[in-house]
């Protein structure tokens, strides 16, 4: 009986010898994740809890989207002549007339809602647009030009990502990182600028003149034709005659 028992022991104690023995050698250490502990010692791929997933390369990548602070907003500059005849401004009879040309001018069928909002802002600061002619006739000449102040944004794949693979003495390890980024190529950027200039229709003379501008996305439906040609004529003409400089009477105005 006292011979086996020592036999039983002699088992275990060889046993725990063959275990040490496996967890000391290099083979037994290799560790093919290491995905707990932010990577192997000395070095390697770093593991899921570590910097490494958490920062750029594991966060969704942004194209530098944050809203343009031009968007939306309304520029206004004005100006007045130093003429008696100025005094004549936001009364009497006027005509609106839409000029035309070559370049970034604004088609003729959208047009149409600049001229309506203009003669809406003339009748709201006081001229008649029903009775045109007369002695005080003045004559509202309108230019709505656009150009494209950023380009829009080339389509681009919704998934995107990186690999990488780290080899060392105590193994090697594994990593991928997945982008995926469902928001739409944002449209172009552009400016749309309105003219105005009130002459007196007798002599030809600029009596008034000023312009507005806002920037808005392409295609963008909370901004169409309409609503962009009333803000611009209502900026514009806001407190009409009201000026920025006053200019006088023969100096080139703008």
């Amino acid at each position: 009986m006292k011979q086996r028992k020592g036999k039983q022991r002699k088992g275990v104690v060889f046993a725990a010898g063959m275990i040490a023995m496996l967890l000391a050698s290099p083979s037994a250490q290799a560790r093919p994740g290491g995905w707990g502990d932010g990577g192997y010692p000395g070095g390697g791929y770093p593991g899921w809890g570590s910097p490494g997933w958490d920062g750029p390369m594991g966060a969704p990548m942004s194209r530098g989207g944050s809203r343009d602070p031009r968007e939306g907003r309304v520029a206004v500059s004005r100006f007045v002549v130093a003429e008696p005849a100025a005094d004549a401004l936001g009364h009497g009879p006027v005509t609106v007339e839409s000029e035309s040309g070559e370049g970034p001018w604004v088609e003729t069928g959208q047009r149409a809602a600049y001229e309506a909002a203009v003669i809406d802002a003339l009748v709201g600061a006081g001229y008649d647009t029903l009775h045109p002619g007369g002695a005080q006739a003045q004559v509202a000449k309108l230019r709505v030009t656009r150009q494209v102040l950023v380009p829009a944004e080339e389509k681009k794949s919704p998934v995107s990502g990186s690999a990488a693979m780290s080899v060392g003495t105590h193994g090697s390890a594994y990593g991928l990182a997945v982008n995926v980024d469902m928001t739409k190529p944002r449209a172009a950027l552009v400016s749309t600028r309105l003219d105005a200039r009130i002459l007196d229709q007798a002599s030809g003379k600029v009596l008034w003149e000023g312009y507005a501008t806002i920037a808005t996305r392409e295609g963008d439906d909370d901004w169409g034709e309409g609503r962009i040609a009333s803000k611009l004529a209502a900026a514009l003409f806001d407190n009409f005659p009201k000026a920025d400089a006053i200019v006088p009477a023969g100096a080139p105005i703008g």
